[in-house]
């Protein structure tokens, strides 16, 4: 079915690290507008009439696509897409409400009961979007030619067409929907709930998962080995779970993979995403051959910083000796993120305010809430709602201003309609990454003190190293993953030494790693909810950086509304069309150069500082 993936974390905690410390004032989502909760008449309302919807539409379209007019099926399309969005909005708020308190039992429950009565109601559209693609180009083309109705749905057809090499018989097609429910979908809700409910154990101190990762980043280095080895045990003692979560999902990938013809196992992920595989080898070519002049380059510096022979893993987001840990009040990372929103474009920062205005975010620190953040954008007819673990450092407010980029991205996309407002993952980083470097530009541009910006411009650095280094070895340790996993089934060994390979690969000289890193695999969220979403953070970085050189060199006439075209475009349009009015092309090798060179450009300038 199409309802929105909850993007869970859009950062997730082993790209950015939370500081310790807090703020008892911090906001907490109000969900009703979606539904007053899960016993809320209107929801099972909601479901009944969906049903009855989806069973009309298929009774009234099934076999019979092929012989409507253009106009005809443009309103066949309007039906199938306003089903689609109560389902959406059904599974928004399922999701919102397990994301809210994962260890809450009749929240599980909630979710997954939710998730198998959309499953059995989608079950009667699915006929749709399959007989949809057996249509023959030059029939759908002569429909599209004489009606403008269907041709306003044109990029939703175009993009579902990508999927028609791989798509199988109405029977099987069905079959893996109907056991979506008991298959990955029960993988993934086995994953997030042990997690939610894990208990670390720091110097004697009990913590959950979030609030231990959270050390990681703590001034005392002893602290930080404690929480290293508290993570270490919790996930050893957990090995044989996630190892076989872990075989599970990979062999079940590579099952349907073959069903459909995927020439490699991120293929399926790169249509999804409307990127070539060639792009994303191009880009991955890129980050890899950078390793030594960023990441090895840049950690040689920590370790001298912080007066270590070596660094160990639980060195990596270390605080430099002249960063600035003190407490930010949420109210200033607010006004912090906002000003820089509102002085790059005024609407940017109209519709940011909102999020602020509203429930529309969740930053408090509670027990089974989701580790990390993420922004959802649930349906056009709503709105988006941010989840943060807000502890107050500046890293949060970074991460913040990341999810804030993807709200106000959600926000403006939002009238191309439930079907065509989503944007591929390589495109929906691209706000909030903007938004990112615009807060970071703001902070840094106002710090005169030479130490303190210094550190300002290291935690930069850090930041997009764990954006575009670490998510490519991310990627890569789940292709080798994925290709072992073909030969067999792997042991907890053998995965933790194609984790330690990648890591040893890409951050360096610097490090010397303790055996107890080869478990760290396990935590992390997109390896289970999304198989080779990470590059999707070093595109959009890249991209990113790419399109602010741009700007910063103002050759573009009216950057900021060509900026703001781009995020109202939503899906309509493939990353070739858009970046083309700043000049760029990311099928250009020359492009992720680019990025890439901002990132090192930034080292540079910590290297003539430090001379």
């Amino acid at each position: 079915m199409q309802f929105p993936p909850l993007r869970q974390p859009a950062r997730d905690t082993a790209s950015r690290p939370h500081g310790a410390g807090g703020d008892a004032a911090l906001p907490a989502w109000d969900l009703s507008d979606l539904y007053d909760g899960a016993a809320d008449p209107k929801l099972e309302a909601d479901l009944r009439q969906a049903d009855a919807d989806a069973r009309v539409f298929q009774d009234a379209h099934a076999g019979k696509l092929e012989k409507l007019s253009g106009d005809a099926l443009a309103e066949a399309i309007a039906a199938y897409e306003r089903i689609e969005e109560v389902l959406g909005r059904v599974m928004s708020f399922a999701q919102l409400v397990f994301s809210g308190d994962a260890q809450d039992a009749a929240n599980g429950r909630f979710y997954q009961t939710m998730q198998e009565r959309v499953t059995t109601i989608s079950s009667h559209l699915l006929f749709f979007t399959l007989e949809l693609n057996k249509l023959e180009d030059q029939v759908l083309e002569a429909k599209l030619g004489k009606s403008k109705a269907l041709a306003h749905y044109r990029p939703f057809l175009r993009d579902l067409r990508v999927f028609r090499p791989h798509q199988l018989s109405d029977e099987a097609e069905r079959l893996l929907h109907e056991k979506e429910v008991t298959g990955r979908s029960a993988w993934n809700r086995l994953f997030d709930e042990t997690i939610a409910g894990m208990e670390v154990t720091v110097a004697g101190e009990t913590l959950n998962v979030s609030g231990a990762l959270n050390k990681l980043s703590d001034r005392n280095r002893g602290v930080r080995e404690a929480a290293a080895k508290g993570v270490s045990a919790a996930f050893g003692e957990k090995a044989r779970l996630f190892t076989l979560i872990t075989n599970t999902l990979a062999k079940d990938k590579e099952i349907v993979d073959g069903w459909r013809q995927y020439p490699r196992p991120g293929s399926s992920r790169n249509r999804a995403n409307m990127v070539e595989d060639e792009v994303v080898d191009a880009l991955v070519s890129a980050v890899v051959s950078s390793f030594p002049a960023l990441s090895h380059r840049y950690y040689a510096m920590k370790a001298k910083w912080l007066g270590l022979p070596k660094l160990q893993h639980w060195d990596r987001n270390a605080p430099l000796p002249d960063e600035d840990d003190s407490n930010i009040p949420w109210d200033a990372a607010r006004d912090r993120v906002l000003a820089a929103y509102a002085s790059f474009d005024p609407e940017l920062g109209r519709i940011g305010q909102r999020f602020f205005d509203k429930p529309w975010i969740d930053a408090a620190l509670r027990p089974g809430k989701a580790s990390g953040a993420f922004a959802h954008p649930t349906v056009p007819s709503a709105h988006p709602y941010l989840l943060l673990n807000y502890h107050g450092k500046s890293r949060d407010v970074m991460t913040l201003a990341h999810e804030l980029g993807h709200g106000v991205h959600q926000v403006l996309a939002a009238d191309r309609g439930y079907l065509m407002s989503g944007t591929p993952l390589t495109l929906a980083e691209t706000a909030s990454v903007f938004g990112e470097m615009l807060t970071f530009r703001a902070v840094l541009d106002a710090e005169k003190d030479p130490k303190r910006r210094r550190a300002l411009l290291a935690g930069k650095v850090e930041d997009m190293l764990n954006t575009v280094v670490r998510q490519i070895a991310f990627y890569r340790f789940e292709t080798l993953l994925h290709d072992a996993r073909r030969k067999g089934e792997l042991s907890r060994e053998e995965i933790g030494a194609l984790w330690m390979q990648v890591q040893v690969e890409s951050l360096g000289p610097a490090f010397e790693f303790t055996p107890d890193y080869e478990i760290y695999w396990s935590y992390i969220p997109h390896f289970i909810h999304s198989p080779f979403y990470v590059y999707a953070y070093a595109f959009g970085d890249c991209l990113v950086n790419a399109l602010y050189g741009v700007f910063q060199e103002g050759g573009v006439k009216d950057f900021q509304a060509k900026y703001l075209d781009l995020l109202k475009a939503g899906g309509t349009l493939r990353h070739k069309e858009l970046l083309a009015p700043f000049g760029l092309n990311a099928a250009d090798p020359a492009f992720w150069h680019k990025g890439l060179n901002v990132i090192s450009g930034f080292i540079d300038e910590l290297e003539r500082a430090d001379g």
